[in-house]
């Protein structure tokens, strides 16, 4: 997937409300600190009246983001091998679903950042997020 296309803002319509969405992609020197991030936005973030929700991915313990053209997006579980792409409009809607409380719990906060393993897991396995931490990015401009 070229560069043109993992900046591209995708529109998503859940219950009838507008969201735009995307993926961005850190890569740097150490694996370690690389990042896949799935951002969703509300009508009018960009004019101060909107909020936006990141889920961030981050490598870690038997936790993979890819870092390739190849697999652009995508987050893997091992050792069971699960995976999600992030580009997918049905994988960003569930994801979506499953984390928009994060936005409920902080009404004040515009730009909240979440930690987005428990939503995977959620996503994946049909459960609960238990103990997903809300890590706001910055407070209300």
């Amino acid at each position: 997937m070229g560069r043109q296309q993992q900046r591209r803002l995708r529109t998503l319509v859940v219950d009838g409300a507008v969201r735009r969405w995307t993926v961005r992609r850190r890569v740097l020197p150490a694996y370690d600190d690389c990042r896949l991030s799935l951002s969703f936005f509300t009508e009018g973030h960009r004019a101060g009246t909107g909020r936006r929700l990141t889920l961030v991915f981050a490598p870690g313990p038997l936790r993979i983001v890819s870092n390739t053209y190849f697999e652009a997006g995508t987050v893997l579980r091992l050792p069971d091998r699960e995976y999600l792409n992030l580009h997918e409009p049905g994988t960003a809607r569930r994801l979506l679903h499953a984390a928009a409380p994060a936005l409920d719990r902080h009404p004040a906060v515009r730009d909240v950042e979440v930690d987005g393993w428990p939503y995977f897991d959620r996503v994946v396995d049909g459960r609960p997020a238990a103990g997903a931490q809300l890590s706001p990015a910055s407070a209300s401009r």
